[in-house]
């Protein structure tokens, strides 16, 4: 019983660690808790950090209530302080204040590891509908206050022409605006191609000078929220476990192609269709 019980906590140790800030999705597809079922199934144990409360449903979001950027900040340092954490990655960020707030905490001090820590950022700047989700501050918090600090930014084609000011129509607009955005933020750039027409869904990462292609069948017809989530948080598990990041990448794409293809299905009440990603 005894080496039983060696064994069991010797496991527990060695459990890869990651951290996502992130708002609550009360559907769960989305959000901090998209991320968690994402680590979950890929063998990372998940902490939260959370950044506001979204009263959702697939489709429609009812209300958004921030939390204070204090909490926030207070939230990932006690974290920081007291895991060993693989690799962080950031969602639904809210404001300039909360953005400022993040990066203070992930920065830290001499005394704390949080810099060297493997740094994702979705920055969830512009809904799927191509509505905008944060205020000019706040994405220009984004812009001098975190991007600096990542390792790996995974805009959607909408945001990523909110952050260079011009359109992107194909693949080989996106092969230049994931180079011109590397180049301005000075790190890697998953660039998610899930909003051009085709067969396929095609994600372009600049790594350095290497840009490297990742393609799946696109689904058609299928209205789910949280694939960016999903993708991201992936991801996270992958730098988390010791993957590279371009294999990484590879595996988080597989991961959101299966979540997507292997869907839940319920009827709502009113009778309207809805969609879920599956994340085990």
């Amino acid at each position: 019983m005894g080496k039983q019980h060696d064994r069991r906590s010797q496991s527990a140790v060695t459990v890869p660690v990651a951290l996502t800030i992130a708002g609550s999705d009360s559907s769960a597809g989305a959000g901090i808790q998209a991320d968690l079922k994402t680590f979950s199934a890929l063998g990372v144990y998940g902490l939260t950090a959370v950044t506001c409360i979204v009263a959702e449903i697939p489709g429609k979001v009812s209300r958004i209530e921030t939390v204070s950027a204090r909490i926030v900040q207070e939230q990932i340092e006690v974290l920081v302080k007291n895991f060993r954490i693989g690799a962080i990655k950031t969602g639904l960020l809210c404001s300039a204040q909360i953005i400022s707030a993040v990066a203070k905490a992930i920065r830290g001090n001499d005394r704390r590891p949080a810099a060297r820590i493997p740094l994702v950022i979705d920055p969830v700047i512009v809904a799927t509908s191509g509505d905008p989700l944060l205020e000019p501050a706040a994405i220009e918090a984004y812009a001098k206050e975190l991007f600096p600090l990542a390792n790996l930014i995974t805009p959607n084609l909408y945001e990523a022409e909110r952050l260079l000011g011009t359109k992107i129509k194909d693949r080989q607009s996106m092969h230049r605006a994931a180079k011109k955005l590397g180049t301005k933020f000075g790190t890697a750039i998953l660039l998610k191609g899930g909003h051009l027409k085709g067969t396929d869904a095609v994600d372009v990462l600049f790594l350095g000078e290497k840009i490297v292609e990742f393609s799946a069948p696109f689904v058609h017809g299928i209205a789910t929220h949280g694939t960016g989530c999903t993708y991201s948080a992936a991801i996270t598990a992958g730098l988390a476990s010791g993957f590279s990041l371009e294999d990484a990448v590879c595996r988080a794409k597989k991961f959101v192609t299966d979540a997507i293809a292997r869907r839940f299905q319920w009827t709502s009440r009113s009778g309207e269709l809805i969609n879920a990603l599956r994340h085990f």
